[in-house]
């Protein structure tokens, strides 16, 4: 059950964040450099986050510290995160869902699917980080 709550935890660090950026990326930054660079411009920034929330659910959540578990919470935040953003595109933006798909920008879509991937393994991945760091930190 803990290891239900680190992946919400995770998914809700990481889509906050998203959400307050999307709040100054789409009236400050896409009237005036674009839709796209406004995207490509956030993305940096989200991966720095994605970085950081993994690494903060690492450390909030022991029983997260084992490599099965640590990819159950990444590919179960990543459904969510889908799952939430579908749901929303949908519900708030009166689109069908091939209509929301279709209407993504190529460029910063790829990309965006990119760093969604990310998302997913990045508890893994800094899982073998912090193993690292903890034992050399124990020498």
């Amino acid at each position: 059950m803990k290891t239900l709550g680190a992946a919400f935890a995770y998914f809700a660090m990481v889509i906050g964040t998203g959400f307050l950026l999307g709040v100054v990326r789409v009236p400050f930054l896409v009237p005036r450099i674009g839709e796209r660079w406004a995207e490509l411009a956030e993305m940096p920034v989200m991966a720095v986050v994605i970085f950081l929330a993994a690494g903060f659910m690492l450390r909030r959540f022991p029983e997260a510290r084992r490599p099965g578990r640590a990819c159950f919470i990444g590919f179960f935040a990543l459904a969510l995160a889908v799952v939430a953003e579908l749901g929303l595109a949908v519900a708030l933006q009166s689109q069908s869902l091939g209509e929301y798909l279709a209407s993504r920008d190529k460029v910063s879509g790829s990309v965006y699917l990119g760093l969604l991937v990310v998302f997913a393994v990045m508890p893994r991945l800094r899982l073998r980080y912090c193993s690292i760091f903890s034992t050399s930190r124990s020498r």
